[in-house]
């Protein structure tokens, strides 16, 4: 049974201000992406990132060749609930190679003493926003592109020395911020970029303005769409030829837009989107390169929608009731969520309609995570953080405060090696050699040491400053403070 959605959701904010459905989102991600195409912006963006990474105190200096050996530790390998005793982390280059016996020397290893702290893999956030989560809606309206792409380089290191290694991007231009991280130019979390969100007309990623319709021979493409950040298609053929887009330009996996958001202009809530045949366009097309289709949607008739057409993740979804979680076990499909509990760490919003619509929707995502529970569906975790330096910051916190729910064991678990496996189902599409989220011999050397126990006290990872004494990616230290 279908809840009626009806027009007191008409103010109700995707995922409490979540901005990206928004005229605004569009204008901004124009702006960004704006000129990309000329090689001289290109140029010096990336000598503006690899000059201001010239002080980043020697973060991104040739590392010493030797192994290294982390001793003195206790290890939480992202899947068990007990910590492992008794073993080193033997670290080659940018994988573990081995966990080794605490009495076994290794010969030319460069040793780091943990001081009997905790060892865990980095975290990763299944849903986030690389180029604006942390600016300001105003500065980014108003400020030359290549500022705007210096300053997501910059939260990019953030983002990692908050112990973030991997992130999933579902929505934004990502894809030279990915490579700038990837070739070593800007310290940051490794990227799996979905590239522009596909949306059918009047959908969530149509941006138009009431001016812009219909289309016509001189206006083709609206400017959202010639920014990449969302790409209209209609029918079957235009969607498999988006789709096919995104994966040229480097997407790990596809989002399609199968339900509304009320702050939108032109799509409710309650509205769904794309026919059953489009849907399995996309999915059809993305399964052909080896990959998977994820889909932004909160209510059940969209829900069972997009499950039918065969997407693989759900994106939200806290207006799903209990059938429609019965249908997602049944499929196998993953629900990303996230804590849109209408606290401290939402988007503040003015009028009191807003916040009793982030009430409603705080309560949704209550129901979310009891029924998710409930049916053991495949649950990922993030945080959809966009224009908001002052919260990204809490990006641990987020994580940490779902222990409402779950042992802080699945808590890490959800944050490490559950996440790995959603990122995982993007198969062959994966840019990256060896597993994420684990601490076992084989994968990359992603590893955070963490002044106290968070099976125990799971709020250490809220307070990444005070709690991560190291933060090692891909075998290279970014931050160490055990030995000051």
């Amino acid at each position: 049974m279908q809840p009626s959605l009806g027009e007191k959701y008409q103010h109700l904010a995707h995922g409490f201000g979540c901005l990206c459905h928004t005229p605004a989102f569009a204008r901004i991600n124009a702006r960004i992406t704006e000129g990309l195409s000329r090689r001289s912006v290109l140029k010096g963006i990336v000598a503006g990132l690899a000059a201001g990474t010239l002080g980043a105190g020697g973060a991104l200096a040739a590392d010493d060749t030797r192994p290294r050996l982390l001793t003195n530790t206790r290890i939480f390998d992202g899947r068990s609930a007990q910590l492992i005793e008794g073993r080193n982390v033997l670290v080659e280059g940018r994988t573990i190679t081995a966990l080794v016996p605490r009495a076994e020397r290794v010969a030319d290893a460069l040793e780091i003493d943990c001081g009997g702290r905790v060892i865990m893999p980095g975290m990763i956030d299944a849903h986030w926003h690389s180029i604006l989560a942390a600016v300001p809606e105003m500065v980014a309206m108003t400020a030359d592109v290549p500022y705007i792409h210096l300053l997501a380089a910059q939260e990019a290191e953030r983002t990692l020395m908050r112990g973030f290694t991997t992130i999933r991007d579902v929505g934004g231009p990502s894809f030279s911020l990915k490579r700038a991280i990837d070739e070593g130019v800007t310290p940051g979390p490794r990227i799996f970029p979905s590239g522009a969100m596909i949306s059918q007309t009047s959908g969530h990623g149509d941006f138009r303005m009431r001016n812009e319709v219909p289309r016509d021979a001189m206006r083709s493409m609206s400017t959202a769409e010639m920014a990449g950040i969302s790409a209209i298609a209609d029918g079957v053929p235009e969607v498999l030829r988006r789709v096919r887009e995104q994966l040229l330009l480097g997407a790990t996996q596809i989002k399609i837009m199968v339900g509304g958001g009320v702050s939108s202009q032109f799509d409710p809530i309650d509205s769904t989107q794309f026919t059953v045949a489009e849907i399995r366009a996309a999915v059809d097309a993305a399964a052909d390169w080896g990959t998977y289709v994820c889909s932004h949607v909160y209510t059940p008739k969209g829900i069972q929608r997009a499950l039918d057409g065969g997407v693989r993740c759900i994106e939200h979804g806290q207006l799903a009731d209990e059938d429609t979680v019965k249908l997602m076990a049944d499929a196998g499909a993953w629900w990303s969520l996230q804590p849109f509990l209408a606290d401290e760490d939402s988007n503040p919003h003015a009028s009191e309609a807003q916040r009793a619509q982030q009430r409603l929707i705080a309560e949704g995502t209550v129901r979310a995570f009891e029924l998710g529970q409930k049916y053991d569906v495949n649950m990922a975790w993030g945080t959809d953080i966009l224009f908001s330096p002052g919260k990204t910051g809490t990006q641990g916190k987020q994580l940490a405060k779902i222990v409402r729910w779950f042992s802080p064991a699945d808590v890490l678990r959800l944050g490490t090696s559950r996440n790995a496996d959603l990122l995982g189902l993007c198969g062959l599409r994966n840019p990256y050699p060896a597993a994420l989220g684990v601490i076992e011999a084989g994968a990359m050397a992603d590893l955070l040491v963490i002044d106290g126990n968070p099976l125990e006290d799971i709020n250490l990872i809220a307070d990444p400053e005070r709690n991560l004494k190291l933060i090692m990616k891909d075998g290279r230290v970014h931050k160490d403070t055990l030995t000051s």
